[in-house]
């Protein structure tokens, strides 16, 4: 049996109460009159709605996983998203009510509410489009870089490596006969992640995107923009690029090359960071089994999720961290992988 999650009170499903009607009346009450229409969109961590309007819009409404952020970091979260709207950056910024108020309650809950705007997956294969894309990240960075956030999170080893791994364990989660290999295969790919960011030494530490994957970027005829910077916090560079590189090294040190140079048209780039690539990768693997485990409380999560916390799950995750900590030792990425002549991979 899978222990439930004590950080929930009396481990209550987190959104019991977020009835049709409690969420419409929770909009309602930041001044916007609701048709009725509602229609839930892709989110676990959050609750997130399209809601139709009496005047024939609709809007976004996301309500925040219960005790996940304090009032002060998700209005850090609005500030940021605005900050970067006003800059020109296309972001998707929270609308403000007649009181200039982002961050709104209702009973028990707290939301905010965004303008709808739509989208495609950009097409990583396409050279244009990650040239664009690197100059978005670039323009992004440099108003990051401009000064730091005061409630937001900083990406260390700590927190998304080594706590994830303590909760796993302490919860029971993984079955007693791989508990031995499973902690074995974890703290030798912390180790190696630790030596990793030690060997590259201190580097700034900026404001980010933090979850900069390609399901959080969209595609118009526009060009792209951001959404969702829910897990915005302070790190390095390479943080919000690693994770738009795919394939073979010599791929992604072609897709880097090519999302630089964006990149490098709004605000330089030190090769160095590449170096963290495979470390913030093995952070990410980590961090998604203990975001599961933290969450598995909530009934949206097995639903969504039925693989997780299965022998079969906790068998393919030992193995997976073993190549991981393999990939570790191996030189990091570089530049000039390839010869600057030779044809984009697509």
């Amino acid at each position: 049996m899978t222990p439930p999650d004590p950080t929930e009170p009396d481990h209550a499903p987190p959104y019991a109460d977020l009835t049709p009607d409690r969420l419409l009346d929770a909009i309602e009450s930041a001044g916007w009159r609701c048709s009725g229409s509602v229609l839930a969109l892709n989110s676990y961590e959050n609750r997130v709605y399209q809601v139709g309007l009496e005047d024939g819009g609709f809007l976004v409404a996301k309500f925040y996983r219960p005790g996940r952020w304090s009032d002060a970091a998700i209005l850090e979260e609005h500030t940021f998203a605005l900050e970067l709207a006003a800059a020109e950056i296309p972001v998707v910024p929270p609308l403000a009510d007649e009181r200039s108020e982002t961050l709104h309650h209702f009973a028990g809950h707290r939301f905010a509410l965004f303008p709808r705007q739509g989208g495609r997956t950009p097409e990583l294969g396409d050279p244009e489009h990650l040239r664009r894309l690197g100059r978005m990240l670039g323009r992004l960075h440099a108003v990051g870089a401009t000064r730091p956030f005061a409630h937001r999170p900083t990406l260390t080893v700590e927190r998304f490596g080594r706590e994830p791994v303590a909760f796993v364990l302490e919860h029971g989660f993984v079955p007693d006969e791989l508990v031995h290999n499973w902690r074995l295969a974890a703290e030798t790919l912390l180790a190696g992640i630790e030596q990793r960011f030690e060997a590259i030494g201190p580097l700034p530490r900026i404001r980010l995107h933090g979850d900069c994957h390609p399901g959080n970027l969209l595609w118009t005829d526009d060009g792209p923009h951001f959404v969702d910077l829910d897990d915005c916090l302070q790190g390095p560079a390479i943080q919000d690029l690693w994770m738009l590189l795919s394939g073979d090294r010599h791929e992604m040190a072609r897709q880097m090359r090519t999302l630089l140079e964006g990149y490098r048209q709004f605000r330089d780039f030190d090769p160095v960071e590449l170096g963290l690539i495979e470390a913030l990768r093995g952070l990410r693997l980590l961090h998604y089994s203990g975001w599961l485990a933290r969450r598995w409380h909530d009934p949206a999560f097995p639903r969504a999720f039925p693989w997780f916390n299965t022998p079969r799950y906790w068998e393919d995750q030992m193995i997976t961290l073993r190549e991981q900590a393999e990939r570790l030792d191996e030189p990091p990425l570089s530049l000039d992988e390839t010869g600057r002549d030779a044809p984009f991979a697509v």
